[in-house]
């Protein structure tokens, strides 16, 4: 059946695409247009949060927004509507709840051009799963009747709104998420920057005029009710997310399934801390603690290599690589993550270090692809960044075990007879005991020990 020629306008329904990595949902964080704003290809409408990461979703319809699906902090299905886009210049769509079942449709030649461009280009909106290729041609299914109809479209006679609420120039995601944290409606913000822009001086400078002190929690929801639980009232509710879900469900079965043992012990770092001061090029910064313990981590792993395997869904075979994926415990302001450097193994200090920055600083901006959260054979928690000494850490499934290093601190230590003043961390190794004993991951933790408390002895390796 052929697409009718009507004046009606085209109306596209934009469903949640399929995120990839088994994810059949995701939560709202919030939205980046709103009802009557003009939109282009593949131009980012909401940010979500799945169980891996935060991304935004662009569209892919041009038009005029008619209708938003969901409010922040409610969780949408793949498949779910998300959003509504009336296109002035077009005929009927096949996804117009008002046009008939089945019928076939083409995209306008305005966006077939911004496809093939962004195609040539390559887009950096892309969702797993979802890229910028043209949609199909037929076979679109229509909306169920119990779905919420559209919205009709506005009036062609009265644009004003659409013209008042176009899409902003934001040229950077972290003035735009600063402007969101700050409570800002972009919209709002007079724009000082190149084309029209707005820059972080443009949102600092608005937040002081609006005298605003911060943004609220985006799950939380005020009860407004008089329910107690023990003698107490309850203030609120907070849903937990589903990166937080998901967070949740990696640790429990790692808790059920895995017989854990833990090894721990102090050490003197003083030499280490000493000696990465001179690392430093010069107009340059040393590397990272984080970076050194990383290649002393690894080093040791080529002598204890159990450490780094995978045990099968079955338990029944150990699994061993020629080499490791190294997993950063990230604390984040959404929750737990842990990025993944592939083949770690490969990198000298100099490069774990640049790299082990760059992950640090995307997993903490939200912006964290999913694939990156994924393959570890093995994981360094540096918890003394939180200003804790030690802790029992939970192994990230599947890996068979992480380490996790406490603050280095002055302590009085006995050297030669004679008690001195030395920089000391605790080291704890929690190990699944399937795969080795406690001899096993002493001698692990005693090469790293040895490491630690004499690096040049790794000179040439680092």
């Amino acid at each position: 059946m052929s697409t009718p020629t009507t004046s009606a306008q085209a109306t596209h329904v934009f469903r949640l695409p399929d995120l990839g990595e088994g994810l059949t949902e995701a939560g709202l964080v919030q939205w980046l247009v709103t009802v009557g704003d003009t939109i282009v290809t593949d131009q980012p409408i909401a940010e979500v949060e799945t169980a891996k990461s935060v991304v935004e979703l662009p569209s892919p319809f041009a038009g005029v927004v008619t209708a938003l699906h969901g409010t922040v902090g409610d969780t949408i299905d793949v498949g779910a509507p998300v959003l509504e886009v009336v296109d002035p210049t077009a005929a009927p769509h096949a996804d117009d709840v008002s046009a008939p079942e089945e019928q076939e449709t083409t995209p306008t030649e305005i966006e077939h051009e911004a496809y093939r461009e962004e195609e040539r280009a390559g887009s950096g909106n892309v969702l797993i799963g979802y890229g910028t290729t043209a949609p199909a041609a037929k076979g679109r299914r229509r909306p169920s009747a119990a779905a919420t109809p559209a919205p009709p479209a506005p009036e062609r006679t009265t644009p004003k709104s659409a013209r008042d609420r176009r899409p902003v120039a934001v040229r950077s995601p972290l003035v735009r998420r600063l402007a969101r944290d700050l409570g800002l409606d972009v919209h709002s913000i007079t724009a000082t920057g190149p084309d029209g822009a707005i820059t972080r001086a443009d949102v600092l400078q608005a937040a002081v005029e609006n005298a605003v002190d911060g943004a609220a929690a985006h799950h939380r929801v005020t009860t407004g009710s008089d329910e107690t639980v023990d003698g107490l009232g309850v203030v609120s509710r907070e849903r937990m997310s589903p990166l937080r879900r998901a967070v949740s469900a990696t640790l429990t079965r790692s808790r059920s399934e895995i017989p854990e043992a833990t090894v721990w012990v102090d050490v003197d770092a003083t030499e280490l801390w000493n000696l990465r001061a001179r690392m430093a090029p010069e107009g340059g910064r040393a590397p990272s603690v984080t970076a050194l313990l990383a290649r002393f981590v690894l080093l040791a792993l080529e002598d204890f290599p159990v450490l780094a395997s995978r045990l099968s869904e079955s338990g029944e075979e150990l699994i061993s690589f020629d080499g490791v994926n190294l997993g950063i415990a990230a604390d984040t302001e959404r929750g737990l993550l842990v990025p993944v450097l592939p083949r770690a193994h490969a990198l000298t200090v100099d490069q774990l270090d640049t790299a082990l920055r760059e992950l640090a600083a995307t997993a903490r901006a939200g912006s964290m692809p999913p694939e990156r959260l994924r393959g570890s054979t093995f994981t360094l928690n540096n918890y003394g960044g939180l200003g804790v000494d030690g802790s029992a850490a939970i192994i990230n499934h599947p890996d068979v075990a992480i380490l996790g290093i406490g603050r280095i601190i002055e302590r009085p230590w006995v050297v030669e007879g004679a008690i001195v003043v030395r920089r000391i961390a605790q080291l704890s190794l929690v190990f699944d005991h399937r795969v080795c004993d406690g001899g096993y991951a002493a001698g692990f933790l005693r090469r790293v020990t040895e490491l630690i408390e004499h690096p040049l002895r790794a000179y040439g390796r680092i």
